[in-house]
């Protein structure tokens, strides 16, 4: 199939109402970066663009919490997230913010056209109001309990806990975050996309002609959405602090943050054209574009169902491609801003990068580690141990240990000079490993095209090792005892580092998309220029000339210590906030009878057991019930429970539960059940999953 002639790539606008965190790095940003370099590999046209999203709710919280106004609370975190990008090497062709007039003349064209043409409706709702602020809430401004998942920490956009969208209708018993009462239902006039006009484009357009090459969890997420019933959504808000509504008598009126943002990558696109004397238009109207969304799981609706439609009434071209990752946990917690559960980009930066042993290879030993545990499929989970021996094991131990070998046995025993092949001297192990450089490239860039960056990355890496495993084969040191009066020692000598050589050559340009900083230290350790770094010389075997003199060796990596794991660890245990004292609580329920007392042999009948939920699916024609297979550690056993009124099936894949597992098998609907999964039940009625504090094995025992 034929490349498109140009690219256009976007990571997500992320707040700036605060420091970013990894979860985010591993999500939106490392992943569209190594697309972004590898596609620049190939001398294609591509701009990867991306921005603060600086209006919404958000800003306004954080300046009240931080005692200043919304612009200064932007100009602080978009020079602070712009910079973080930069020390850990995201190479944005322009990092735009949706404070830049461009971007309001921008957002409120795209507005005006919709309007004009009949694409929005006007309707007069009810929405919350907050009596005692006097303010109409946005959705940010209300708290209360998650319908799918339980949790008490779920806002009027979207549950922290599960990340499920959601509206303030939604929530069960929602109370305003401005004076912590619950708010009343007023009146007022709004601007809405009627998604539902759109139901047959989206069917057509995701469910079938994307169906085989988006991810599944995208698909999945937005067939669930159709499915549901689309409706309309609201464009405007009554905000002080936005883009005002471009109409008469819409005084007050602001653009709402999630219209405005997307269009962000717009008005980016055409600040860049503007520095650079280009034409902005082509990347966003000519069908020889593709445009790739890279974003969080919190973000699939908005980019692959709602946006898709603002682009195509507004006769944009559509996303080729929405490679959306799932959640990043942290030392088996969900990361929150809100209860400090995060490690900060910055805070890894000045621990790691600013240190006197860091610098720019300690940012790619981040994005080794980000890459290796990516969210591509389903959530992962970072740890500081695994970070560690990701550095430790692989980095250092592997990649690093080929190159460095490399270069002091060729400083030792070839005088620091590229040596001669002799091409009559070459045996089956030689050969095989230039079959695998050269089948290296291809494994990789297929898997690059293709958005699986995680597998791409073990390529390379494999690359290396099998590197170490040719010279263990040849053992030079050993050859090397056998020089004097034996040519065919030093020849022996001359192939494997001649071979050792080209194939760190080639490690530097598949590498170079995940680790540029290292990459660049293996150009300057080569004394080659950057130009060598391009995709098309991928596979050869005739980068390094013979006879070149190289510089001596300098160590890529360098290892993690435990101390430093430790600290780390605590670290974030201490500055972890708990749940804040004054948010409101649930008024207590009568307390559930108590049942007949009972003897300890009689609990000790009862087989508790911890799972891992690895699917949930409705029962057809039971609009109580969930049919789940939970992950046992021996087996996987399916169990029927009424909880769908509770939870989405989506909501609660990866969740780890106790099950009464020695519970005798019942049919329910036909199916049968084999175990019973304990639940508690609040005062709202709410389910909540009993369920241990930290990840356990699967079967591991309760008691």
């Amino acid at each position: 199939m034929q490349a498109p002639k140009r690219y256009l790539i976007t990571s997500a606008l992320p707040y700036a109402n605060g420091l970013k965190h990894v979860g985010h790095l591993a999500g939106a940003y490392i992943p569209a970066d190594i697309y972004a370099r590898y596609l620049r590999a190939q001398q294609r046209d591509v701009v990867f663009v991306c921005g603060s999203d600086e209006h919404g709710t958000a800003i306004p919280i954080q300046a009240a919490k931080e005692g200043t106004t919304p612009r200064a609370i932007i100009d602080k975190y978009h020079e602070a997230m712009k910079q973080d990008f930069d020390d850990l090497g995201i190479s944005f062709d322009i990092y735009h913010r949706t404070s830049d007039p461009l971007h309001h003349e921008t957002a409120q064209e795209f507005f005006t056209y919709l309007h004009e043409r009949g694409e929005l409706e006007v309707k007069e709702t009810e929405q919350f109001y907050d009596e005692a602020a006097h303010s109409f809430l946005a959705d940010r401004y209300i708290r209360g309990t998650c319908p799918a998942c339980g949790s008490d920490r779920a806002f009027g956009d979207q549950c922290e806990t599960c990340g499920r969208t959601l509206s303030p209708d939604e929530l069960i018993n929602p109370v305003s975050t401005l004076s912590g009462q619950p708010p009343v239902k007023r009146s007022t006039t709004h601007w809405y996309l009627p998604l539902n006009r759109h139901e047959a484009f989206l069917r057509e357009w995701i469910l079938e002609q994307h169906k085989d090459d988006w991810r599944p969890n995208v698909v999945g997420q937005c067939k669930s959405w159709i499915e549901g019933g689309l409706q309309a959504r609201a464009v405007t808000r009554d905000l002080e602090w936005g883009i005002p509504v471009p109409l008469p008598g819409a005084e007050g009126k602001k653009l709402y943050v999630w219209f405005d943002a997307p269009i962000g990558y717009i008005s980016a696109t055409r600040h860049w054209a503007l520095d650079n004397q280009k034409e902005w238009e082509p990347y966003w109207y000519d069908n020889d574009t593709q445009l790739v969304h890279f974003i969080g799981k919190d973000n699939i609706v908005f980019h692959a169902i709602i946006f898709p439609v603002m682009l195509k009434l507004h006769g944009n071209i559509l996303p080729a491609f929405v490679p959306a990752n799932e959640f990043l946990n942290l030392e088996g917690d969900k990361m929150s801003t809100s209860r400090n559960w995060k490690l900060d980009m910055r805070d890894y930066i000045t621990d790691f990068v600013k240190k006197d042993n860091g610098g720019p290879q300690a940012a790619d030993m981040l994005r080794y580690y980000l890459t290796q545990i990516a969210p591509e499929t389903k959530d992962s989970e970072f740890t500081w141990k695994g970070f560690q021996d990701a550095v430790n094991s692989e980095l250092v131990s592997v990649f690093g240990n080929f190159v460095n070998r490399t270069w002091v046995l060729m400083h030792k025993l070839c005088g620091g000079k590229v040596p001669r092949l002799h091409n009559e001297l070459l045996d089956a192990t030689d050969h095989e490993l230039m079959a695998d450089i050269r089948a290296a490239k291809e494994k990789v860039e297929h898997l690059l095209e293709t958005f699986k960056f995680r597998e791409a990355l073990f390529e390379v890496i494999d690359l290396s090792r099998k590197g170490n495993q040719y010279m263990q084969k040849k053992e030079p040191w050993i050859v090397a005892r056998q020089l004097a009066g034996n040519p065919a020692a030093q020849q022996s000598i001359d192939n494997t580092l001649h071979l050792c050589l080209q194939l760190s050559a080639n490690l530097a340009i598949l590498i170079n998309p995940f680790l540029p900083h290292t990459a660049r230290k293996m150009l300057y350790m080569m004394k080659v220029v950057e130009r060598m770094l391009e995709w098309r010389n991928a596979g050869k075997l005739q980068l390094l000339s013979v006879g070149y003199a190289l510089r001596a060796p300098e160590l890529l990596f360098r290892k993690i210590d435990d101390d430093e794991i430790t600290y780390q660890v605590e670290k974030l245990k201490k500055g972890m906030i708990q749940p804040e004292a004054s948010a409101p609580a649930p008024v207590p329920a009568a307390a559930a009878p108590a049942k007949a007392e009972i003897v300890y042999d009689d609990f000790a009948k009862l087989d508790l057991r911890v799972g891992t939920i690895t699917a949930a699916e409705k029962v057809e024609k039971a609009d109580k019930l969930l049919k789940l297979s939970v992950d046992m550690g021996t087996e996987t056993r399916t169990i029927v429970s009424g909880i769908a009124l509770h939870f989405a099936p989506e909501a609660i894949v990866g969740k780890q539960v106790v099950v009464v597992a020695n519970l005798a098998p019942r049919k329910m609907r036909g199916i049968e059940s084999q175990g019973m999964i304990l639940m508690a039940e609040d005062a709202a009625g709410a389910l909540h999953f009993v369920r241990p504090e930290t990840i356990v094995n699967p079967g591991a025992a309760v008691s």
